[in-house]
């Protein structure tokens, strides 16, 4: 009889303990956080882009001297598709700083980068790159004038801010392009990428003598 008085006491006092913790608990409320509020990983980010540097400067026929001074970087931007994406940038390293806090502004600003990914992939054709809406800095071209050449220049989304010729009756670059500025990465004076690029001393080509160059700046 003591045994199971002693037994149905203890039964008792568990079940009142744990009634007692159940009820302190509380919810726990999950916060609501924007996707461009979170760091890039590989669960948030769309990768366009992994090259190793070997892999991004193959086929440049670059000379060395000119090859030491590039530096592949990675950069995080919102596509189209409104999501965050990674790609690179191979570019100069006397830009390289520039270039990753100016994607870090367009990243703050909301400014859509269709895509960011060494020219390597479209075979080092300016043309094909252009076509594709793609953002590249370095491409061995037109060594004699193009600072593209050296990794001194950088486009940003050629078939929203294409190239218009002022003083010929020539297509746009790239075929078939149209400038409306009422489209997410479309360039147009005083808009605050073009501001941010100015501040670092970049030279926007809207300010280029035969055309306006719109998606190109460039820094000697």
């Amino acid at each position: 009889m003591r045994y199971f008085l002693f037994s149905l006491f203890v039964l008792i006092v568990f079940s009142a303990c744990h009634q007692k913790q159940s009820g302190d608990e509380q919810p726990i409320e999950q916060e609501n956080i924007s996707l461009k509020e979170l760091p890039p990983s590989p669960d948030t980010t769309i990768i366009d882009s992994r090259y190793t540097f070997a892999e991004a400067i193959e086929g440049s026929n670059a000379p060395q001297k000119l090859i030491d001074q590039l530096q592949l970087i990675d950069v995080t931007y919102i596509s189209t598709d409104e999501r965050l994406h990674q790609g690179q940038i191979l570019t100069n390293k006397r830009l390289a700083q520039d270039i990753k806090e100016l994607f870090q502004f367009m990243l703050h600003q909301e400014f859509v980068i269709e895509k960011a990914i060494p020219i390597v992939a479209y075979n080092w054709s300016d043309s094909l790159s252009m076509a594709d809406n793609n953002s590249y800095s370095f491409c061995y071209r037109n060594i004699s004038y193009s600072n593209h050449a050296k990794g001194l220049a950088i486009d940003i989304n050629p078939r929203f801010n294409p190239l218009r010729w002022k003083i010929k009756d020539l297509p746009n670059e790239p075929m078939g392009a149209m400038l409306d500025t009422t489209v997410n990465g479309t360039l147009h004076p005083n808009h605050p990428v073009v501001n941010e690029f100015r501040k670092r001393g970049f030279r926007w080509g809207h300010t280029f003598s035969k055309y306006w160059d719109d998606h190109h700046f460039e820094k000697k």
